[in-house]
């Protein structure tokens, strides 16, 4: 019975994680605030405490989970409507470089050394603070830049070159099936397309 107990508890578990996850909307780990990682944090401890402690029953888990998630949506649609709120709970970008200065009391501010600040501009391809305009410290912890437009390739437009706009790539066979609803979408454009498919092998 306790064996059936934990395997109940970990399956509705892992459901409930889906749930909440959902619930905080499609970011990545990289845009997670604080408050997120906090949320995630104490959901997973509530999980935790009810899989070894044979005391709390799996209703009881569930409330506990089921109320939790609550109050993180109700959170979120406050975050969303207020100002204010999501001003504090989510907090607002730091400008660390502007027009091509640097302010060093933002930098203490964030707790940011000089080293870790040009570790995080080269992730994102810029080696020089010299090609920085602008540099902000997001909530989430990564930073945008705005480099010069002296430092940054020409555009077409800037050289007058008319450039056709491409649609985007659409994928149609996934683990040598077709999709369905996709190729009923572009079947006017995809005349002959499977038995082509079924020639190249790409088909099963």
């Amino acid at each position: 019975m306790l064996y059936l107990d934990t395997v109940v508890k970990l399956v509705l578990g892992l459901l409930a994680l889906l749930i909440v996850t959902r619930l905080l909307g499609k970011k990545e780990m990289g845009q997670f605030t604080p408050f997120d990682f906090v949320y995630a944090l104490i959901l997973g401890a509530l999980l935790e405490e009810s899989l070894y402690d044979e005391k709390i029953s799996v209703f009881q888990m569930l409330f506990g989970v089921t109320v939790w998630g609550i109050l993180i949506y109700i959170v979120e649609i406050l975050a969303v409507k207020n100002r204010p709120i999501r001003k504090f709970l989510k907090g607002e970008p730091s400008i660390i470089v502007q027009d091509g200065n640097i302010d060093m009391k933002v930098m203490r501010k964030n707790h940011i050394e000089m080293e870790q600040l040009r570790s995080m501009m080269r992730e994102q391809g810029v080696f020089s603070l010299s090609e920085v305009r602008d540099l902000y410290l997001e909530p989430g912890g990564t930073i945008s830049i705005k480099k010069y437009s002296k430092t940054e390739p020409p555009a077409a437009e800037t050289l007058n070159i008319e450039v056709a706009d491409e649609a985007p790539s659409i994928l149609l066979v996934d683990e040598g099936k077709i999709k369905k609803k996709t190729y009923n979408m572009q079947a006017s454009h995809l005349n002959g397309s499977e038995m082509h498919f079924k020639k190249k092998g790409i088909l099963s």
